[in-house]
């Protein structure tokens, strides 16, 4: 029987070839993380957090009702919300100003992966990266509660991991849009400290204090305040230990009307994630559309 000739050998399809070169470039970001001092102190951040919170005993306090693993789940889901954006960002916009500014892109792009694929391996590599110490360090306090005992609220434990997956995809994303659009580290990370002022700022009453003072409708200011990934997240952790939103005063009111209970619960999921995409995207679109060694 004649062997087949080069000509008659069947084409390689595009979707085996782009994930061939998203696994690989997703298996590098992993390993190179795994040997990266910023990876380690951010899983050791979070493990010794929880520690902290068990130790000082909060599975077993009642602070305003709260108590077992709720305790803990709410003082966790507050702390995370201070220091995850901000270490996501100053690492993340690292990814791309970096290799830029170190001159490895000649390299990289000269290996036979698609830069679609070598972007997408890189981002979800990333997501990973900070989703799996957060969650990690939050199970492994579940499992603590269970072998004491304690009651595991999995309803609330469910929701909040969920939010939790989705901040830090938004988080990711906009590190990738900032670091795509600017050429060096120091750039890209001044800009992420910014972005997370702001954020941060308008958080509180600092930035919707100065809209309310300007005779803006509370539902425009509760509708600006809830553009905010971080006042979503902050305000959906709240919504199944406190149902009524009595934390929020009055405002609670105007979310309601605009929302609902269950409107802003799918809210807080879809918003950041719809974010994180959009973010993601436009830091592909620029990146592809660059000045590419």
């Amino acid at each position: 029987m004649r062997a087949p000739t080069l000509a008659e050998e069947p084409p390689r399809h595009e979707p085996s070839i782009f994930w061939t070169g998203f696994s690989a470039t997703f298996r590098l970001e992993i390993a190179e993380a795994f040997r990266a001092r910023w990876f380690a102190l951010y899983a050791v951040v979070f493990f010794a957090l929880v520690g902290v919170l068990l130790v000082f005993g909060l599975t077993e306090s009642r602070v305003l009702g709260f108590t077992g693993l709720s305790r803990t789940l709410v003082t966790y889901i507050q702390l995370t919300m201070a220091i995850v954006p901000i270490f996501i960002l100053i690492t993340t916009v690292r990814s791309l100003a970096g290799d830029r500014e170190a001159g490895v892109f000649e390299y990289v792009l000269g290996l036979p992966v698609g830069i679609g694929a070598w972007y997408a391996g890189r981002f979800l590599g990333r997501w990973v990266l900070a989703v799996s110490p957060v969650i990690g360090a939050l199970l492994a306090a579940v499992v603590y509660g269970m072998a004491r005992g304690v009651a595991v609220p999995w309803l609330e434990l469910g929701f909040d991991v969920g939010l939790l997956v989705a901040m830090i995809f938004v988080f990711v994303g906009l590190g990738f849009l900032i670091s795509a659009l600017t050429r060096s580290v120091d750039t890209a990370q001044t800009i992420a400290f910014l972005l997370w002022l702001v954020l941060v700022l308008a958080l509180d009453l600092v930035l919707l204090g100065a809209l309310i003072r300007g005779r803006l409708p509370i539902e425009g200011v509760v509708a600006i305040a809830m553009l905010n990934p971080l006042q979503v997240f902050r305000t959906g952790s709240m919504l199944l230990f406190d149902p009524q939103l009595v934390l929020l005063g009055p405002t609670a009111f105007t979310v309601f009307d605009i929302f609902g209970r269950v409107g802003f619960m799918i809210w807080s999921f879809v918003y950041p994630l719809a974010l994180g995409g959009l973010a993601a995207l436009g830091g592909w679109l620029v990146f592809r559309r660059g000045d590419l060694p």
